[in-house]
């Protein structure tokens, strides 16, 4: 033997094709038969949210939940200091956004005042400092999207850094996604990309 994988996934044992039945019949039982109506008002959604209907199936089926905004951090905005102005790209997408909480999170030295000032966003709020303890940061996010009225695994985080991503996990969002992504169409080339 070899190790891990030394069979290369080929049985060439009794029972292989009953195996193989099982495994077909409990894996369809897993996914739910969806009327083509539901589907068609799932990829409907799915694009006025500007994501590719794999990803928001993937989400949707993680949380059990519709996703109902979005988290951008200024840095997935390109907005670095007070007084920049939304790149094009990302004025353009936020503007494309109907029916979806657009909410801005900061990163010092830009303020939440000016971000929220920004067309495209619905309100913005200070984000969490670099040195903040886990238990900070997960309030903090946790306040962020409580202001919403809803549970934060309804928001998906678009940001920018491994720090960001970090604020994801600690506020029990619906997932994180890199701006990269989200505004310069990566999605259309690769739909897998969702963590």
């Amino acid at each position: 033997m070899t190790g891990i994988g030394h069979n290369s996934g080929h049985v060439n044992e009794p029972g292989q094709s009953w195996r193989r039945h099982a495994w077909r019949k409990a894996r369809k039982a897993l996914l739910p038969d969806l009327p083509v109506e539901v589907v068609r008002l799932r990829v409907k959604r799915a694009k006025a949210l500007g994501l590719p209907y794999r990803t928001y199936a993937g989400i949707r089926a993680s949380t059990g939940h519709d996703l109902i905004g979005f988290l951008f951090s200024s840095n997935a905005l390109h907005i670095l200091r007070d007084g920049d102005a939304l790149p094009t790209d990302r004025a353009r997408k936020l503007g494309d956004l109907h029916q979806t909480r657009r909410v801005g999170i900061v990163h010092k030295p830009v303020s939440a005042l000016h971000l929220s000032s920004l067309a495209g966003i619905d309100a913005a709020f200070a984000g969490p400092s670099f040195d903040d303890p886990w238990s900070v940061m997960r309030d903090r996010i946790k306040m962020v999207v409580k202001t919403s009225g809803a549970p934060a695994d309804r928001f998906l985080m678009i940001g920018d850094t491994a720090f960001e991503r970090e604020w994801a996990s600690a506020g029990q969002m619906a997932g994180y996604l890199p701006a990269s992504h989200y505004f310069e169409g990566w999605m259309d080339r690769d739909p897998s990309y969702a963590e």
